[in-house]
């Protein structure tokens, strides 16, 4: 997924130099066209029923980080539903992909870990240090605020899976879990985020390392706008 690995390690547009975030968006921009000439071959039923998405017409509607986006073909250019307005080239990008690798395959029920994707055990470090790290880092001594930011953000309690871990759902058949295991003065917190097993059938595995990052901005800044 050229370009969009650029951003697995949280960094925002504002920490990049500007020249640096032009050449990175024309490349996703690049990319995005080469997916949509791809897609055009499929029809929009055939895209939605994959992915379990409504379709009206040509448009396909599904939800997406809790709310919906509209793509119309043949443009396949994705937009917010309820606003109206064009997705950023990220996450067009991410949602172009999301299309073009998802098979209709359902969920396991079986979670695992980054490493256990396709082709994931030499970037299982790296992905620890931009998801389970930071949010050990961040909840490890205070796990109540990790579960008031997941619940913030629509995550859903799952049992026994860790002491402290949640569900969401980035995208429809690709459920994620933030799991936290408390630490104290002697013992290290430890955290991580887990995929269903079937996560691999639906996004290549750099994808789902973004959603993975994208999981943890979402509950360190849910936490940054909680009362003291």
């Amino acid at each position: 997924m050229p370009g969009l690995t650029d951003q697995a390690s949280g960094a925002t547009s504002a920490q990049v130099p500007e020249a640096a975030h032009r050449t990175w968006e024309a490349a996703i921009v690049a990319q995005a066209n080469r997916l949509r000439a791809e897609l055009r071959r499929r029809s929009p039923a055939e895209m939605a029923q994959a992915i379990g998405a409504r379709l009206q017409g040509d448009l396909i509607h599904f939800p997406y980080w809790g709310s919906e986006v509209a793509i119309e073909a043949p443009a396949l250019e994705p937009r917010w539903a309820e606003s109206g307005l064009t997705c950023s080239p990220f996450d067009t990008a991410m949602l172009l992909y999301y299309l073009r690798a998802s098979d209709g395959t359902p969920t396991s029920g079986t979670w695992v870990s980054f490493r256990e994707l396709p082709n994931a055990s030499l970037y299982h470090q790296a992905f620890t240090g931009y998801t389970g790290s930071r949010l050990a880092a961040a909840f490890g001594l205070g796990p109540a605020s990790l579960d008031r930011s997941a619940r913030d953000i629509g995550g859903e309690p799952v049992v026994g899976l860790a002491p402290h871990a949640w569900c969401f759902l980035p995208l429809p058949r690709v459920p994620l879990a933030a799991c936290l295991w408390p630490g104290d003065e002697e013992v290290p917190a430890q955290a991580a985020v887990l995929f269903d097993s079937s996560a691999g059938r639906h996004l290549p595995t750099d994808g789902l390392a973004l959603l993975g990052s994208g999981l943890t901005g979402r509950l360190l800044k849910a936490a940054t706008s909680q009362p003291v």
